[in-house]
């Protein structure tokens, strides 16, 4: 046999052998479905990629991280989910908004949660100890939030008696907060008008529906709120409405308070979740967590857009001010 024709034999031969060896050493793959925009979500990925980082995965080097985002279209969370699948990622990392999609698109594959309102009202997990299923992650499962943020809002407008609530009502997580604003406003003697919205196009026709008299709005975060945010807080400044929200990003196109969890510290966390399932844990054996601290964010300049004067008292209560 000529040499020529050894070598390409041995090649034939050896090539199926190389083959296996490259898909073995296949970099582990993490499918992050961003609900909203890239530059929307820029501070979670980024703490979310840290914190990988501090825990020896690399983009590109030692993990692949596929980012597809949303831009808060509720409908591209099942078409993404399905893609993830199909690129048989390791793991998908998300907000309670898209899990149920990614849920129908999978039993197999683990899914976290950086955030979600309430995963055991709306079974995405079957406890907080014991999550079942392929489901885990970070929860603001916390039922005092509403009422600690009409509390503050009432610190602010002393005689508050009719409040605005905005929420996506195709979101389950938001239908939950809609009750528990309604039953602490109900104990306060506050009225309650909610701005029902399930597309980005209802947002502007929602408030056009606002009642007379409405002194203040709250809005319920989620995927479709979160990627519209400068759209709620320009037209609320409109009709001149002190707003509370639950995330503080709300406030760089005007709004005036935040009380929530920094969903940066959480996505940080959940880089945490995801380094123990690519190193073999299951998300059954891994307990939803929740956030121990929360924090309250003033915006100056909304307030003396809105002609409201913030009490010296009401800023020592607050982690950070914006001039």
């Amino acid at each position: 046999m000529r040499r020529r024709d050894f070598i390409t034999l041995l090649g034939a031969a050896t090539f199926p052998f190389a083959a296996a060896g490259q898909q073995t050493n296949k970099l582990p793959t993490i499918g992050f479905l961003g609900a909203g925009s890239e530059a929307g979500w820029s501070t979670w990925t980024a703490a979310f990629v840290q914190r990988m980082r501090e825990l020896g995965w690399i983009d590109g080097h030692t993990v692949t991280i596929q980012y597809r985002w949303a831009e808060g279209r509720g409908e591209r969370f099942a078409e993404i989910s399905a893609e993830f699948v199909r690129l048989k990622v390791d793991v998908i990392v998300t907000v309670g908004s898209a899990v149920p999609a990614a849920m129908h698109a999978t039993s197999t594959i683990p899914i976290v949660f950086g955030i979600a309102v309430d995963p055991v009202g709306t079974g995405m997990v079957a406890s907080l100890a014991r999550p079942g299923g392929n489901v885990t992650g970070l929860s603001v499962q916390n039922t005092e939030l509403p009422g600690k943020r009409i509390e503050l809002l009432r610190q602010l407008i002393p005689d508050l008696g009719r409040l605005a609530v905005i929420a996506n009502v195709g979101y389950a997580g938001a239908v939950e907060e809609i009750g528990e604003v309604r039953a602490v406003a109900r104990k306060m003697g506050i009225e309650v008008d909610v701005l029902e919205i399930r597309r980005a196009e209802d947002i502007a026709p929602a408030f056009s529906t606002l009642k007379s008299g409405a002194q203040a709005l709250y809005v319920c975060s989620d995927a479709l709120i979160n990627a519209n945010y400068t759209r709620i807080t320009t037209l609320a400044a409109g009709v001149r409405l002190p707003t509370i929200y639950g995330l503080r990003d709300f406030l760089r196109s005007g709004g005036l308070l935040s009380y929530g969890a920094k969903p940066s510290e959480m996505f940080r966390r959940a880089a945490d979740y995801v380094d123990k399932i690519l190193k073999g844990a299951k998300p059954v054996d891994l307990p939803v967590e929740q956030p121990t601290k929360f924090e309250l964010v003033v915006n100056l300049t909304a307030a003396k857009t809105l002609g409201l004067t913030i009490p010296e008292t009401f800023l020592l209560l607050a982690d950070d001010v914006i001039d």
